[in-house]
């Protein structure tokens, strides 16, 4: 049997590479695996062997313990591999395929899924509509930051790439489409970012990135990305973006001084529920950023929210926020007919127009995020570093493809 070695939390603060089973064509019990799900046939599915697959902001969030995961959970949901099984009710997917795994994964049977809503698929998770590659409360598919990984419903989730040999020329580019670049991308469209728009994003993290990077895809006059990281900053600044730096207080004056309003025509929410306050020494604030998001945004505009909230946070800052309740100034949202949009990212709805963009070099995702491959057995140095605010996108490199 072939052997697979994957990244499990352990705990708060703390990931280790361990042994798991290779993947077999039926789910099996283990770490938060849906009861409901053990046993489940997935005769259509595939095994992937890892080309590459990443570590996220949302990762983190287990990770730091501020989520319901229990130990042994097997990490990973961006996913791009190298199709080497098929399940006997595969038709169109081949071995030797190099596919990307969109985050969400969706049975494309369900009426969500045929109205494009895959983030929300109703048929893959027991508990709620929604599911992803392993993540707390998402039904128990196991990670994909291991040497290979089940996908299922093959034929409906996987992305392939045209041409194997010039997807491995822009790999790392390509691995972005698992998540955050759609996602990113996601934020930005929800915002109404069009042509000509101020917009700003809130977080210079990765999917801040990729959603700045897809606000000027999408034609924005003026990006301006806030955040308290210098280096994070400096980052978004490599590819034209304006900044406004957080630690110096809230970002409408900052924002005035950029563009002689204290207003922009488009928000996005890069950050989620791990929100700080703004200014030096500032604390976890977990509404701040939604709120500042709606004073600065002019009326009739909208907020692009990827970033992550939960229902059930061990480590919230007062029992409302442990459960997902934030005391949000919804009465300044509504005076100003604000729009928002939250909730997983439909991958399906945007990857094949950002695989297409990347392939005829219209967009450098890779070079903006600052993604870095790293071996898998480095994936708890990595894990440590991007916590600590590196202006990393740390991608593993489980197989040797990646340069």
């Amino acid at each position: 049997m072939t052997g697979n070695k994957a990244v499990a939390y352990k705990g708060p603060g703390k990931v280790e590479v361990i042994d798991i089973d290779y993947p077999e064509f039926e789910l099996k019990d283990g770490p938060g695996v849906n009861p409901a799900n053990v046993g489940r046939s997935v005769r259509h599915g595939a095994i992937l062997k890892t080309v590459a697959t990443n570590i996220c902001g949302s990762d983190q969030h287990m990770v730091r313990g501020r989520t319901t995961a229990p130990a042994d959970l097997v990490l990973g949901h961006e996913i791009t591999g190298e199709v080497v099984e098929v399940g006997p009710d595969v038709e169109f997917i081949k071995v030797g395929d190099i596919c990307s795994v969109p985050f969400n994964i969706a049975c494309g049977r369900c009426r969500n899924c045929k109205e494009r809503k895959t983030g929300i698929c109703m048929n893959v998770n027991p508990d709620r509509p929604g599911s992803a590659y392993g993540y707390v409360d998402m039904g128990g598919w196991v990670g994909g930051q291991a040497n290979f990984v089940l996908v299922p419903y093959a034929d409906w989730n996987l992305l392939k790439f045209p041409d194997k040999d010039q997807a491995l020329e822009k790999i790392m580019d390509l691995a972005m489409l698992s998540d955050i670049f759609p996602t990113g991308f996601h934020g930005a469209v929800s915002a109404g970012v069009g042509v000509g728009n101020t917009v700003y994003i809130a977080g210079a993290g990765p999917v801040g990135l990729a959603a700045a990077t897809s606000a000027q895809l999408l034609g924005a006059a003026v990006v301006i990305v806030g955040d308290m990281n210098e280096e994070r900053l400096a980052q978004a600044r490599s590819f034209g973006c304006e900044t406004v730096d957080l630690s110096k207080g809230g970002p409408a004056e900052q924002i005035e001084q950029l563009l002689s309003v204290p207003e922009v025509d488009c928000a996005v929410d890069a950050v989620g529920f791990e929100a700080k306050g703004h200014g030096a020494g500032a604390k976890e604030a977990p509404a701040t950023v939604l709120n500042s998001l709606m004073e600065i945004t002019a009326a009739g505009g909208a907020l692009g929210i990827p970033g992550l909230y939960v229902t059930g946070d061990p480590g919230g800052i007062d029992e409302a926020a442990k459960k997902g309740s934030l005391s949000l100034s919804l009465g300044t949202g509504w005076a100003k007919s604000l729009s928002f949009t939250t909730g997983q990212c439909p991958v399906m709805k945007y990857n094949r127009q950002l695989m297409s963009a990347i392939l005829h070099d219209k967009v450098n995702i890779a070079k903006n995020v600052n993604a870095k491959a790293i071996p898998l057995e480095d994936a708890p140095k990595g894990y440590a570093e991007f916590d600590a605010g590196a202006a990393t996108k740390y991608v593993l490199n489980p197989n040797g493809y990646l340069s």
